[in-house]
């Protein structure tokens, strides 16, 4: 199984996986997501991280450190290892019995894939935002509500709500029709309403799997909007196959090449204007992809 083949179900987490877990979760807290300044300090970091999903690999040897509080892309052709790479992050792999994670993935500085990370306690910390819009069959209030209520925070829930659906710039859309069902919306707002389900149990990262790509032009601009404004509270990644896309919202840019290699892995200015790799200039000058 390649990571191409994986879809969200497959790999979305279930309401037992998702429901709070007693005792210590291996993990501490970061700086306060509210802050809005953007920093280079360095939130995640992987080393010599190998995936294989039998024995298939799917990513080989990376090294990367993303800072917090930007938007980092992540590109390449299909089958090199962006959503492999994306769901390690926050132990969706594990839901994949074949898949088989070696190396270290940090998270402010703890290897994620310790024994003593619960990856429940980390999906928490790391939210995410799969390809096509998946939300519940709920109403749009309980849908953005959802993880808080599994997640044990039952307090002032539709105030965060709120605060959630405004964030996703999607508020004034649907400030009338919070009672309404979620699945009533267009395209681009049911991924804005699963936006506002991911952060409003305000997680430090937002991880996103081609979240424009299912969706119009006019929906896809309005997500973009909104992912450069959440870098002013989080740290976005996000995998997408559109290289004008991550040349408009993106801080830094990860090249993965076939073979699940990362070759190259900078500004994103520089990667788009000036690449150090020959590789990397052939496929965003169209020569392969």
């Amino acid at each position: 199984m390649t990571n191409e083949q994986m879809t969200s179900s497959e790999t979305e987490p279930t309401d037992d996986q998702l429901a709070p877990t007693p005792g210590t979760d291996g993990l501490t807290d970061t700086a306060d997501s509210g802050a809005d300044t953007t920093t280079d300090r360095t939130l995640l970091e992987a080393r010599n991280l190998d995936v294989y999903y039998g024995e298939e690999q799917a990513l080989s040897d990376v090294d990367i450190e993303i800072p917090e509080k930007q938007v980092t892309a992540v590109i390449g052709p299909s089958g090199c290892g962006k959503s492999t790479f994306l769901r390690c992050i926050n132990r969706m792999n594990d839901l994949v019995d074949s898949a088989r994670v070696e190396g270290e993935l940090r998270f402010d500085g703890k290897n994620v894939y310790d024994d003593d990370v619960d990856p429940v306690a980390l999906r928490r910390k790391i939210g995410m935002v799969f390809q096509s819009p998946n939300p519940f069959p709920k109403s749009i209030r309980d849908n953005v509500a959802y993880g808080l209520k599994v997640q044990g925070k039952d307090d002032d829930v539709d105030t965060k709500v709120r605060t959630a659906l405004e964030r996703a710039a999607l508020l004034e859309e649907v400030e009338d029709q919070l009672d309404s069902s979620g699945l009533d919306l267009s395209g681009g707002q049911q991924q804005r309403l699963c936006i506002a389900r991911a952060i409003a149990p305000d997680p430090d990262v937002i991880l996103m799997d081609e979240p424009a790509s299912a969706l119009d032009p006019v929906a896809t601009s309005k997500i973009e909007d909104l992912i450069e404004d959440l870098a002013e509270e989080y740290t976005v990644i996000i995998v997408t196959h559109n290289m004008q896309q991550a040349a408009r919202i993106s801080d830094k840019t990860a090249v993965f090449l076939t073979g699940g290699e990362l070759v190259e892995f900078d500004d994103t200015n520089k990667i788009f204007e000036n690449p150090e790799h020959e590789r990397v200039e052939d496929y965003i000058t169209g020569k392969f992809g």
